[in-house]
């Protein structure tokens, strides 16, 4: 693989840097084609959550496929009510289960719950050390968040998952992170489609006959972000995964980090009540 499809953590396990979401894609028919469409196409990462309610029929996509698991990257998060040290451990096992899966490739806390995360961090590095994580992260986790974790953490989070798209860039955090050696990966990157309109990125993509979508996921990849854009139409689910062929210039890169106007379209982790 190139450089382009792979990102090595901290660990030194690697994790393709473009793979498909499933957040809000229903359990069943839906989430199994979803994720037999992304592999078939080539996408080898596939992001999942307990709270999507969706982890049997992503299990259950991935085995239809026939593809080797070993060439697959799993990940699934940790919910919000789960979190804790002895009931992480078993909402891990239930998210095993319902994957049937002997280990996932990467396991996040969903969300900073206060007074929760550091118990449930715990219980994640032993489930880290007993090999049925490869990596662990967090995902929706702010700098202070991320200071007051590793106060009591033996291993640093090898990600953080967070809302990026051209709207909110998120580069101070960036920034901490990557000092840090902590990969940033982003969910809802296309800015759940409320930024394909905009002139700029529409001119950017007529220079290299690829959409607005394309141009942004593009734009991820080169500004050192995983991402994982999420679609149950396959036509659309391979039309994001073809931004190889091309590469942003400097100047374009500038002018879609100038669109971010810290705008966010989910929660604010400073103050989410779930």
């Amino acid at each position: 693989m190139s450089f382009e499809e792979t990102k090595k953590l901290a660990n030194g396990s690697s994790i393709p840097r473009l793979g498909l979401g499933v957040w809000q894609v229903k359990d069943g028919d839906e989430a199994v084609d979803s994720v037999k469409w992304a592999l078939e196409t080539g996408y080898r990462l596939i992001d999942t959550a307990a709270a999507y309610k969706n982890e049997a029929s992503v299990g259950e996509g991935i085995r239809q496929t026939g593809i080797p698991r070993d060439e697959i990257f799993v990940t699934t998060k940790l919910w919000n009510a789960d979190q804790g040290y002895e009931s992480t451990l078993q909402a891990f096992d239930e998210s095993l289960a319902k994957l049937q899966l002997d280990y996932v490739d990467l396991y996040l806390i969903h969300w900073p719950v206060e007074g929760k995360y550091k118990d449930s961090w715990r219980a994640m590095e032993e489930i880290y050390q007993s090999g049925r994580a490869k990596a662990i992260g967090v995902s929706n986790f702010h700098e202070h968040h991320i200071e007051d974790l590793l106060t009591t953490a033996k291993i640093v989070p090898m990600v953080d998952q967070i809302e990026i798209h051209p709207t909110l860039t998120q580069e101070p955090l960036r920034k901490f992170l990557a000092a840090n050696k902590i990969a940033v990966e982003a969910w809802s990157p296309l800015g759940q489609g409320k930024i394909l309109a905009n002139p700029t990125l529409i001119e950017i993509g007529k220079k290299y006959h690829k959409t607005a979508a394309q141009v942004i996921i593009r734009w991820h990849l080169q500004s050192d972000i995983i991402v994982i854009p999420k679609s149950v139409h396959q036509d659309r689910i391979e039309q994001n995964f073809d931004v190889f062929d091309f590469a942003l210039t400097q100047e374009d890169i500038k002018q879609i980090d100038q669109l971010n106007t810290n705008e966010r379209l989910g929660p604010d982790p400073e103050n989410f009540d779930f």
